[in-house]
């Protein structure tokens, strides 16, 4: 990867890392799709689950008291279970049809958590175990495993005190399974460091700006540059599909 490659993954993480401390969402959402066309699907996939799970690790340590360990538990093992398959699923896919199954992914997540869609089969036990499987299979094919549980959140009427450590605990889980799963990305030492420290000054911008940015209008900006994403990863796969 040049000198170029190095400042965009620099500024991708460094981005991502912002709006998650600034939203408590949207590491994934936003870097996901950049990644991806960046490193390529397998490798993209693989370094978000490293740093969204770090980050979401740093962020429980203070609210770990507010996790839900009872509601959690169906919803992680569900998660847990159906992450094989998403990895299974990223190995069987040339690269073009990754690219458009990602990107279709992250536009379809963002445009039903924007609508704050309700669905009666996404309530109680039966609502957790279902969402948990499809955000662990999201989370180890396209790195996205947010949403699910974001629409759970909803349909469960969880308030944002509730969400936030439920979702960083879920985070923690989900993106530790994936990793074990789908391994680690190779990356030099030198992008190794350039990530940490894009994820440490994303997290100083991010608390910087959280209380200078209404909550309504930082999470209109992360589901817009998520939606910008993942259409662009579409049009890519589409792109890529018609030159083969």
């Amino acid at each position: 990867m040049p000198v170029t490659g190095d400042v965009l993954l620099t500024a991708i993480v460094l981005l991502g890392s912002s709006v998650q401390w600034l939203t408590g969402m949207g590491f994934a959402l936003v870097s996901v799709p950049a990644l991806v066309l960046l490193l390529g699907p397998a490798e993209g996939v693989i370094l978000a689950n490293c740093t969204a799970g770090v980050i979401c690790l740093i962020g429980l340590a203070g609210g770990w008291r507010l996790v839900r360990p009872r509601a959690m538990l169906p919803f992680c093992l569900a998660a847990a279970c159906a992450v094989p398959a998403g990895t299974w699923t990223t190995r069987q896919l040339p690269e073009s049809w990754l690219l458009l199954v990602m990107g279709s992914l992250v536009t379809a997540a963002v445009l039903l958590v924007m609508r704050g869609a309700r669905v009666a089969a996404l309530r109680g036990t039966r609502g957790a175990v279902f969402a948990g499987a499809a955000g662990g299979f999201m989370n180890s094919a396209a790195g996205v495993g947010g949403p699910p549980f974001s629409l759970y959140a909803v349909n469960a009427g969880w308030t944002v005190r509730e969400f936030v450590p439920n979702a960083m605990f879920y985070g923690v889980i989900v993106n530790a399974f994936s990793v074990a799963s789908n391994g680690v990305p190779e990356l030099s030492g030198v992008r190794w460091l350039l990530v940490i420290g894009a994820m440490g000054a994303g997290g100083l911008i991010g608390r910087a700006l959280a209380s200078r940015m209404p909550e309504r209008r930082a999470r209109l900006l992360v589901l817009s540059l998520a939606l910008l994403g993942g259409v662009t990863a579409v049009g890519k796969g589409l792109w890529d599909l018609g030159f083969q």
